[in-house]
């Protein structure tokens, strides 16, 4: 979820600093939690600033570290699927990924799994 506008953090801080109203009744009128009013304040008391922290982001991938190792098989294995992959990988290392999560890491790491299309004629013999 996107941070509240500083905007609005500073509308609900001055509107509760203005007094004569509860943080219950500025978290209804903003339509926030009660939570959000009171992390607020206490940001406001103790930083001077109402400006959101910056995101923190998510979990490692299991494969990080391991960019020169994978661009390798990719390049020795080109035709594999990516379940191939995940067990090629296994076998070699001894660690178990998913297929999406070795999917994500070839589009992060810009490496096409392209497979080689049979030479079919288009036209059926009658």
């Amino acid at each position: 979820m996107k941070p509240y506008s500083l905007d609005l953090r500073e509308k609900i801080v001055s509107t509760y600093e203005a007094g004569n109203t509860s943080i219950r009744q500025v978290a209804k009128r903003f339509q926030v939690s009660k939570n959000t009013v009171q992390s607020l304040l206490k940001r406001k008391q103790a930083t001077g600033a109402l400006k959101p922290a910056p995101a923190t982001g998510g979990k490692a991938s299991q494969l990080t570290g391991y960019e020169q190792e994978i661009a390798e098989m990719v390049e020795t294995h080109q035709d594999y699927t990516l379940a191939e992959y995940c067990e090629y990988w296994q076998d070699k290392t001894g660690v178990r990924v998913s297929e999406s999560t070795m999917c994500r890491f070839l589009q992060k790491q810009q490496l096409t799994v392209k497979k080689n299309v049979s030479q079919r004629s288009s036209r059926t013999s009658r």
